[in-house]
């Protein structure tokens, strides 16, 4: 396994990592036993890199996780850990808390969840409007003081909010959703990060499945949030879905799948990117981990790129309600 490191003050990591959420929540149901072998199948490959959020399934994914690695070295794994999301009983969302007191209660619960002294790379999810992003990552800073965190991180947030709470602690990376059909955070956020030494760990880098070469509209329950998001809707679907056939011509003519050749698109944009894989099964998994095989040339890129061009997607990367709340897109 390749690897990296986050930021100039980051762990060293595998070259690609793994997003755990859909083994919880989000997409609909899931398989316990194959979520779990293929947390393990990762882990075997190299995979260093395990995401989560404390708020994915209500606390399930961390306890999943957590039964995953018991047993390891802790230093066989990083762990990197959202959280701020609010929600009741019933799984709805009721809001976003980023303050000291309450990122200090999430992570305690966060840690007995996963079995664990530390987490890797800590972050809010979001960026709360009623607090301070100073104040939020003042706070972790205490917690890294000690040694209950290690790292800092950031989601969703836009290059302002960067560069303050880089003032505050040095930050190892900025979780954000980057693809051939994301790439919103070119313009701006890319070059604050590189120039502040903060790496990208890239989620959605199959834009949900969208661009895998094997999205199923019939195989997606009410309960798998991409039902209602724009891009998976009437005409935006299939101008999308038009969008990942034109990548699969050229993956194919490289011997690729079009996942493989999604994912190796988002690694030739620099090292200091790192793709977050987010695969249940074994089987996707070791599809994916196909594509740090490949080496793409510039006119490979070139070709990539003219077939899904800057901007091409169709419709927005989530509902309007949840984009008003992203610092990120403002």
């Amino acid at each position: 396994m390749k690897t990296t490191k986050l930021g100039q003050t980051g762990p060293n990591t595998s070259r690609i990592g793994l997003g755990c959420m859909g083994m919880s929540d989000m997409y609909g149901p899931s398989d316990r036993t194959e979520s779990i072998a293929t947390i393990h199948s990762a882990l075997d490959a190299g995979i260093t890199l395990l995401d989560t959020g404390d708020f994915y399934g209500m606390g399930h994914n961390e306890m999943l996780i957590g039964e995953a690695v018991s047993g390891l070295s802790r230093d066989a794994y990083q762990l990197s850990v959202k959280f701020g999301a609010q929600r009741d009983p019933s799984g709805a969302w009721i809001g976003y808390d980023a303050s000291p007191n309450a990122l200090k209660t999430a992570l305690t619960y966060t840690l007995k969840r996963l079995g664990v002294d530390h987490i890797d790379i800590y972050r809010p999810a979001r960026l709360d409007p009623k607090v301070p992003i100073e104040d939020t990552v003042g706070a972790i800073a205490e917690m890294v003081k000690a040694g209950y965190v290690r790292h800092i991180g950031l989601s969703e947030v836009g290059a302002d909010t960067i560069r303050k709470a880089a003032s505050v602690h040095p930050i190892a990376d900025l979780q954000i959703e980057y693809s051939l059909v994301s790439r919103g955070i070119e313009d701006k956020i890319l070059p604050v990060c590189r120039e502040l030494g903060i790496s990208i760990t890239a989620y959605g880098v199959l834009s949900r499945g969208l661009i895998s070469g094997h999205w199923d509209p019939s195989k997606v329950g009410q309960t798998d949030f991409r039902a209602h998001g724009p891009r998976f809707q009437g005409e935006n679907m299939e101008k999308n879905l038009a969008l990942a056939a034109a990548l699969g011509r050229i993956a194919a003519a490289k011997g690729m799948t079009t996942a493989q050749a999604a994912i190796a698109w988002v690694l030739a944009q620099g090292e200091d990117i790192v793709p977050v894989i987010g695969a249940r099964r074994r089987d996707r998994l070791a599809e994916s981990l196909g594509s740090l095989d490949l080496e793409l040339t510039q006119a490979d890129l070139e070709k990539i790129e003219n077939a899904v061009p800057k901007g091409s997607a169709s419709g927005t990367r989530y509902a309007e309600a949840m984009m008003s709340h992203l610092d990120s897109e403002k």
